[in-house]
């Protein structure tokens, strides 16, 4: 299943859209177009496209953006007055309430029959509307070329890798992803890496690498019409810089100059370069005693590496049994981390020299030290298992970790 597949809850009877994939066995469901919640892969069935048919639903109704709150709508058909045959009576226009939040910049729609100006070719991020509050992302390739590309997320400085494809000329893209409106303020920053190709072409162009946020300011003034899929969308160019064409004659250079490289790095030490080669025919002709020829030096045989020593079987990790000056100028971070690392250096010297066992005084105190070694243990395949030791000497500050 991918991002935008219409599915529906085996344990009950709601359908939604997959608008996230969260990991490899769950993904994030929008119920309703509404709300999303995160669903097991396993307890999801894809809706087919044709089942409506089959079964004779009514096909659903084209979404718009909401215009306004559902208080203000007629429910029940006519009013009871005007079903009677009594005039109806002309209601009082009502108060739209006032937007908040990021829809506040929402500029209004524009009036029919304004024309709007052709977007430039080039390459979009166009978000458009799939429900009132939810927005699909797609690429729109408005070029004569064809394009590779890679999408993916950044959130808190993160990024992770979610789609990749190639998109023919004048075509767009399955929705990459899906946004709420609602959550605007935590939408992740967008990056696309994009590459043209057109067949027979003579010309190459470089990696073009776009990240786009957004923000509440421009956001909504982006609206207009998208190319390709002749539909209002939010659209950002990604290409306003267009990627620089390669020069075939600097890579050419760049690949000799990496093989010279390449050939000085791999040449053996005793061969003559070309200057020493001459001055010793010349001597070998007779024309002039041979100047001394500096004699290549033999690299030196590496140094055999330090053997491993075992660590003693109770290493005591506090301050001032690793650091006899004391803690000093140490700040509790700095400090910490001296202990974890006397205590990483320890267990990876233990399980090099076979040590079946070994004991880390790491003390009661505040207890993080021995959360953060416990931790660690916890995550390391070669610990057959590690347990508080000898309660009776050490009390509740020592910890005994058997090793594979």
């Amino acid at each position: 299943m991918n991002v935008g597949d219409r599915v529906r809850l085996l344990t009950g009877t709601e359908e939604g859209i997959i608008t996230r994939l969260l990991d490899s066995e769950l993904v994030e469901v929008a119920i309703d177009n509404d709300f999303t919640i995160p669903v097991l892969l396993r307890e999801l069935v894809p809706v087919a496209a044709e089942e409506g048919q089959a079964f004779r639903r009514p096909a659903p109704e084209p979404i718009r953006p909401a215009t306004g709150s559902k208080k203000n709508k007629p429910q029940g058909g006519q009013p009871k007055a005007q079903r009677s045959g009594a005039p109806a009576p002309t209601p009082p226009a009502p108060s739209r309430p006032q937007p908040t939040g990021p829809s506040a910049a929402m500029p209004p729609a524009q009036a029919p029959g304004t024309k709007h100006q052709a977007p430039a070719k080039g390459l979009f991020l166009a978000l458009v509307h799939q429900a009132p509050e939810l927005l699909a992302l797609h690429l729109l390739n408005n070029t004569e070329a064809e394009v590779v590309f890679t999408y993916g997320e950044e959130r808190q400085g993160k990024y992770r890798a979610l789609a990749t494809g190639q998109l023919k000329a004048k075509a767009a893209s399955a929705p990459l992803a899906h946004l709420h409106l609602k959550d605007f303020e935590q939408w992740p920053a967008v990056v696309f890496q994009l590459l043209n190709f057109k067949l027979n072409s003579d010309a190459a162009y470089d990696l073009l690498t776009k990240r786009q946020s957004f923000k509440a300011s421009t956001f909504y003034t982006s609206r207009r019409p998208a190319p390709v899929i002749g539909k209002e969308a939010y659209l950002f160019q990604l290409d306003e810089k267009p990627a620089p064409a390669l020069n075939p004659e600097k890579l050419a250079q760049a690949e000799a100059a990496l093989e010279a490289a390449h050939e000085a790095a791999t040449k053996p030490a005793s061969v003559l370069d070309s200057k020493q080669a001459n001055v010793l025919q010349q001597a070998l002709a007779g024309d002039k005693p041979a100047p001394p020829v500096p004699a290549a030096i033999a690299p030196a045989p590496p140094k055999p590496a330090a053997a491993i020593v075992a660590p003693p079987h109770e290493l005591d990790l506090h301050i001032e049994a690793l650091r006899p000056e004391g803690a000093g100028d140490l700040s509790n971070t700095a400090m910490l981390r001296f202990q974890l690392d006397a205590f990483e250096d320890a267990l990876s010297r233990a399980l090099a020299t076979n040590m079946h066992e070994i004991i880390f005084i790491h003390g009661a105190g505040n207890g993080t030290l021995r959360k953060e070694i416990h931790r660690q243990l916890s995550r390391n395949k070669d610990i057959k298992f590690f347990e508080e030791a000898q309660k009776e000497k050490f009390g509740y500050g020592a910890t005994l970790v058997r090793l594979k």
